[in-house]
């Protein structure tokens, strides 16, 4: 694995305090706060997990391990494919349950398979003993470069990589 380089959130820089993406923004302090770095192959997050994303106590909430996935799946489309998209279909595998007290948890993101249309991303949610507790492919309808950034703000790969 290559030197992994912090992806730059440009949304940030647009938008500022009112953007409140769930996922991403660290100005939603009710959200998952998700930063990325890349090996330019791969995505990756560390995130610390925190009470209120509890289901069962101390497990981390089905419901949001998917939109972990879904986030940093989202975010291998920006950055390494170079387009915007949106989930068409995600399948979900919960393999053990994520436990909440711990320093930190990580999470993985590979493209899987890419058509002009279509890209799957195949997702990893890991434990800090390096256990993988749940996974996902996560398949994108691709928007075509010009209406991503038309239509959808897209502000183009290089945006990702300052």
């Amino acid at each position: 694995m290559s030197e992994l380089k912090k992806i730059f959130n440009p949304f940030l820089e647009n938008k500022g305090r009112d953007y409140q993406c769930f996922g991403c923004s660290p100005h939603n302090s009710e959200g998952l706060l998700m930063e990325f770095y890349s090996d330019g192959e791969c995505v990756y997050a560390d995130w610390k997990p925190r009470k209120h994303f509890e289901g069962y106590k101390n497990v981390i909430h089905g419901g949001i391990q998917a939109t972990l996935m879904d986030e940093i799946a989202s975010w291998t489309i920006y950055s390494i494919v170079g387009t915007a998209g949106v989930t068409q279909k995600m399948e979900v595998n919960y393999h053990r349950p994520l436990f909440a007290n711990v320093e930190y948890i990580k999470i993985k993101a590979t493209v899987k398979n890419k058509t002009s249309e279509q890209a799957v991303i195949k997702t990893e949610i890991i434990n800090q003993k390096g256990i993988v507790c749940s996974s996902a492919d996560v398949a994108y309808y691709l928007f075509p470069l010009k209406i991503a950034v038309l239509k959808y703000h897209y502000p183009g790969k290089d945006a990702f990589w300052k």
